[in-house]
């Protein structure tokens, strides 16, 4: 069965007063599905985690309905089924057929990643009903070990009662691809096509300070200290942190606040400057909407916000910032997280490399 079908209207995913639900006619079927939805709400889960949550959680639940399961008859043998469906889904954009993508060698169904989210999904509701009724069981099985802990998890008082993060052995094996920054021709090509103050300021913001786009998203009037130059992001997890700006980056957000940002009552420091949501805070769709025609029109296919945090932690590996300050420049968690510019970055490979074959050349 094509999981096209899953476009049925029998059932959609909503969000009332900061709460996504599933609706519609079949939605009665999925309570636990909803009350799970609430108690990520209730957590103070971020909107963006239970956004995610609730598409893969509807995504499960129009399968379902398809299939004729009900909820309380997933087992593993249902979710193989499931995941098999999302691996031969066809797609729009995908070639199908013996052609195949040339960037991820895939012609049909959801990225590896996709696919592991919405399993990870499926697992926490089930996790969320054995919470709620001892004498359940969730069908996700744990599995080993994923990996040994993280050189942050080994270290620490607590560390002899930390265990390694266990994973199902239904997940699809994901390929670990480091990271892509954009060059510095790419990074002044991209730039160089912005034209409003707003604009110069975010991509400022992305590439010399190396804010997330949520992040510049999130940032307020108040949480701008332009004449010291710092800059206070809520980063994932509701973490607070201060970040330098650059003073290039500075004087452009100063001009945009007195000459080119509107009069709105807003506390976001950006907002949208025309048509009918003039003044009202910029948002997520708004801002890949700015990336876009950028890109288009700099001629740079790879220059997505994320890349321009990318080339900001790869220019401090290369200056050979410490670890540790690249860490929480960045906002990471762990230091391994960090440890990924280093590898990524050409100067420090091209040094130690050099280092290594005159140390060898010595002794020879």
């Amino acid at each position: 069965m094509r999981y096209a079908h899953l476009m049925t209207k029998e059932l959609s995913a909503a969000v009332d007063g900061g709460v996504w639900q599933l609706r519609g006619p079949a939605a009665e079927r999925f309570g636990l599905v909803n009350d799970f939805l609430g108690h990520l709400a209730d957590r103070n889960f971020s909107v963006h985690t239970c956004r995610a949550y609730a598409y893969d959680l509807l995504a499960f639940a129009r399968w379902l309905i398809d299939e004729q399961v009900e909820l309380a008859e997933v087992n593993v043998d249902v979710l193989l089924r499931f995941l098999t469906a999302c691996r031969e889904a066809t797609l729009p954009g995908r070639p199908g057929g013996n052609v195949y993508s040339i960037r991820d060698g895939r012609n049909q169904g959801y990225a590896p990643a996709t696919i592991n989210r919405r399993l990870a999904a499926i697992s926490s509701l089930f996790a969320f009903q054995e919470m709620r009724e001892p004498d359940a069981r969730n069908p996700v099985s744990g599995g080993r070990s994923a990996r040994l802990r993280s050189r942050g998890e080994r270290s620490g008082l607590l560390t002899h009662i930390a265990k390694p993060k266990s994973r199902s052995q239904l997940r699809v094996r994901e390929q670990r691809r480091l990271p892509r920054g954009l060059t510095r021709q790419e990074s002044a090509a991209l730039l160089g096509s912005f034209r409003s103050w707003r604009d110069r300021s975010i991509g400022g913001l992305m590439l010399m300070s190396g804010l997330r786009s949520t992040e510049v998203l999130s940032v307020r009037v108040a949480d701008v200290d332009i004449a010291r130059r710092w800059v206070r992001v809520l980063g994932k997890g509701s973490k607070e942190r201060s970040v330098p700006i650059d003073t290039d980056v500075a004087g452009a957000i100063q001009t945009y606040l007195l000459v080119e940002r509107p009069e709105t009552d807003a506390e976001a420091l950006f907002v949208v400057a025309k048509g009918v949501h003039r003044g009202q805070p910029l948002t997520a769709a708004g801002l890949r909407t700015v990336f876009r025609y950028h890109r288009e029109r700099s001629g740079v296919s790879a220059g997505h916000p994320h890349a321009l945090r990318h080339s900001f932690g790869t220019a401090l590996a290369e200056a050979g910032v410490d670890l540790s300050v690249i860490q929480a420049l960045m906002g990471h968690d762990h230091a391994d997280s960090a440890a990924a510019y280093i590898h990524l970055a050409p100067t420090f490979l091209r040094e130690e490399f050099d280092a290594a074959r005159a140390r060898l050349r010595s002794r020879s």
